[in-house]
């Protein structure tokens, strides 16, 4: 399925549990309305307008959450050769901007990591498939340098796994 049904699909579900929920708390009101004299609760009337408002609104939230987890594309940049190296510079803060790098096989590459997240997390950088381990050093730039030989996608993390990027490989 296309991520748009997917998200109608969900949105049609969650606003049917919203009605459903709206509903069987008036027919409990209604049965319950006796007894309630009895155990001193008062029902509070709400105009229909704030209860539509409140159902936009978490309409809303969970629609920006489906984008935020299923909609946003990752940043790539191609990367750009320079005295016969291919270089990019990765921003390293609260994850890898951009996320995706394409360069060519046969190559020299060299990823310019500047950090500026303090968090334990980021302070590694891990290229499994080159066997490439790099410490990265707060508000600095660290060169990460390999050579692809295979053409494909290969990921790279953060030391805990936490984090992810990935570069393609091209002919």
């Amino acid at each position: 399925m296309k991520k748009r049904q997917i998200i109608s699909i969900l949105g049609s579900v969650s606003l049917s549990f919203c009605l459903a929920l709206d509903m069987s708390a008036e027919e409990m009101m209604n049965h319950n309305s006796s007894k309630e004299s009895h155990q001193g609760f008062q029902t509070i009337e709400q105009p229909v307008a704030l209860r539509v408002a409140i159902a936009i609104g978490g309409l809303s939230l969970m629609a920006a959450q489906l984008w935020w987890f299923l909609g946003s594309k990752p940043k790539a940049q191609q990367a750009e050769i320079q005295d016969g190296v291919q270089e990019v510079t990765i921003t390293v803060d609260g994850g890898y901007t951009p996320s995706l790098v394409t360069v060519k096989r046969g190559q020299p590459v060299r990823l310019q990591f500047d950090r500026r997240d303090p968090s334990s997390c980021l302070e590694k950088v891990l290229f499994p498939e080159f066997h490439v381990a790099e410490d990265l050093v707060l508000n600095q730039t660290t060169p990460v340098e390999f050579t692809p030989q295979t053409v494909g996608i290969f990921q790279f993390s953060c030391g805990m796994g936490m984090f992810h990027g990935a570069i393609a490989v091209e002919n």
